[in-house]
């Protein structure tokens, strides 16, 4: 038979509670004994030449997956050895400049036996993620992250829901503190993240404008005879207007040409007819910034500028292609 609607809020609504419960918990344990432990575990990594490896079994081992791939994202080269298949050749991966980080709820998972034997025998940092710091991991380990003794979401009290939680956030607050400390920027981010809306979102006005001779630009004196040259030549729908210094104080568009259309049009100088102080953008700004703003102003296209001489031309249309949103 089907739950009501509302009974399934009702259980959702729990399911919330006791998680954010949870949380509340992990995030009092940080003020003492386990913050104190979080720095210990973040000196190991720091002091590590090689990875962090990552182990687990069952949900501790897909939580662990998420986990590496969130520390390698961030500036942390990290990767996920299955519990189980470590046993069976997958141990090669591991080298002896590794962080070994072993996550477990009970800590007592049978299958990170030999990943444990493996860090003593090479001396490699272990550090653990449990809730038992009397376990055998938790005993085992150089720096033993203890989570709270957390009630489970599950009414039964046996599917893993608050405790993955619990290891999931403690994971981003290592691979955060650990990003915050090496000054990860965002520019690092996209270079581990090139491709998707995600990627689109990182890049930068220099990797879409165009530049050099591709640009439409005129001298302030020029008659708008050969502006018109210039505009259509380049087919941006504009120039720039620069002075005897080359630095941008103009531009003139479609728009302009017909707010001055008169008989003496082509024989005025472009200053008489172009838009002063131009909106511009810088080459290092997000192309995102760039599109906002065009999309504020109502135009199509912006001048790059640095320290006030203009590099490079960027229309609206370079930014739709690339899948800036």
């Amino acid at each position: 038979m089907i739950a009501p609607l509302a009974d399934i809020r009702a259980s959702a609504r729990r399911t919330l509670a006791v998680e954010a419960g949870g949380l509340a918990a992990l995030g009092e344990a940080v003020e003492g004994a386990l913050g104190e432990a979080l720095e210990a575990a973040i000196g190991l990594i720091e002091q590590a030449r090689g990875r962090v490896i990552v182990t687990g079994m069952g949900k501790s081992g897909h939580i662990g997956r998420k986990i590496a791939a969130t520390l390698a994202s961030t500036g942390t080269p990290a990767l996920f050895l299955h519990a189980a298949e470590a046993s069976h050749g997958d141990l090669g991966m591991v080298t002896q400049d590794d962080v070994l980080l072993a996550i477990s709820w009970s800590g007592e998972t049978a299958e990170l036996g030999d990943v444990v034997d493996y860090a003593r025998r090479f001396a490699n940092p272990l550090l653990a993620i449990t809730s038992n710091a009397g376990s055998t991991l938790g005993r085992a380990a150089n720096v033993a992250l203890v989570l709270p003794r957390a009630e489970e979401a599950c009414p039964n009290g046996l599917a893993p829901t608050t405790s993955t939680l619990l290891q999931l956030a403690l994971g981003d607050a290592l691979a955060v503190a650990l990003l915050e400390r090496r000054g990860f920027s965002a520019s690092d981010f996209r270079v581990f993240h090139p491709g998707g809306k995600l990627g689109a979102r990182l890049l930068k006005v220099s990797d879409l404008m165009h530049a050099e001779e591709t640009v439409p630009l005129v001298a302030v004196a020029t008659p708008m005879s050969e502006a018109l040259i210039e505009i259509t030549g380049k087919r941006f729908g504009c120039c720039g207007v620069v002075d005897g210094s080359g630095r941008l104080i103009g531009i003139v568009t479609d728009g302009d040409l017909r707010r001055k259309m008169t008989t003496d049009l082509l024989s005025l100088p472009v200053e008489q007819v172009m838009t002063a102080s131009p909106l511009t953008v810088a080459p290092d700004e997000f192309a995102s910034a760039a599109l906002g703003a065009m999309s504020r102003r109502q135009i199509t296209v912006l001048f790059v500028e640095s320290e006030g001489t203009p590099v490079g031309i960027l229309h609206i249309h370079d930014l739709l292609r690339a899948g800036v949103i």
